[in-house]
């Protein structure tokens, strides 16, 4: 019973003790006020700790970031350089290219007529070999002919055919002969032989095979001339043909760039 007194009492002190300290703070207002500072203080530092943990972080970006961005600008930088290095050799190839295009194409169209005037040329000899060999091969059959048939004495036969007509001309107007020489056979050629012919005949045969040795070797000369200037007139044709299948393929090439 006596315990349960002295507890009862103890408790009766305690609430009376807490309700006095309770009376003792709610009566005093500067304690309040001290206690919300307090409390404000706690969080403004604790808003300044995340403040100051967020201006690291950006002053590490911006130290991070900062050093990306200049070596980027000079990348940028670098990069322009070259771009505009490009822009200014590729119009120098640009008009280099033109002006090789159209030194190809005057270079082509010389070619060209280089080969036209070539074959020109070409033909125009090769008419005149035919026909110098033609008349030739007439005058050595003729001679030939003449030389034959004074041999045999049947010189007055050969006088009545064709070959000693045309043997006649050729004397007449286009050997070169001295002019003694050339009426003596002109003179045995139109018939003009009597009692001396026998004597004499043996004069004309002379002048006759020397005329037919010299007309050889003339056709001889002339035969290898042709024979050089075909030659000469292929081998240019195969280098202009060559030439011009360079310039056209280069022609080709610059037309596309």
């Amino acid at each position: 019973m006596m315990g349960r007194t002295v507890a009862v009492l103890m408790c009766f002190s305690l609430g009376m003790v807490f309700g006095e300290q309770r009376a003792s703070i709610e009566a005093n207002p500067i304690r309040k006020v001290v206690t919300m500072l307090q409390k404000m203080q706690a969080r403004v530092q604790e808003e300044a700790k995340k403040e100051e943990a967020l201006f690291e972080k950006f002053m590490c970006y911006c130290k991070t970031s900062g050093g990306d961005l200049e070596a980027a600008m000079k990348e940028a930088t670098s990069k322009l350089g070259s771009l505009e290095a490009a822009i200014k050799s590729a119009k120098e190839r640009k008009v280099q290219t033109e002006a090789d295009l159209k030194e190809h194409m005057t270079s082509r169209a010389e070619a060209k007529q280089a080969m036209a005037a070539a074959t020109a040329i070409r033909e125009k000899e090769a008419a005149a070999f035919a026909a110098e060999k033609e008349e030739a091969d007439t005058n050595l059959a003729a001679l030939a002919k003449a030389i034959t048939a004074i041999e045999n004495g049947m010189a007055g036969g050969f006088l009545q055919t064709t070959a000693a007509t045309s043997l006649r001309k050729f004397i007449m107007f286009k050997a070169e002969l001295p002019d003694e020489t050339r009426q003596e056979a002109l003179s045995f050629l139109s018939g003009k032989v009597g009692e001396d012919y026998a004597p004499k005949s043996g004069q004309i045969t002379g002048i006759l095979k020397q005329m037919e040795e010299e007309m050889a070797k003339g056709l001889e000369e002339a035969t290898t001339a042709e024979t050089d200037a075909i030659k000469n007139y292929e081998a240019l044709m195969t280098a202009k043909k060559k030439e011009v299948e360079t310039l056209t393929a280069q022609i080709e090439e610059e037309q596309t760039r």
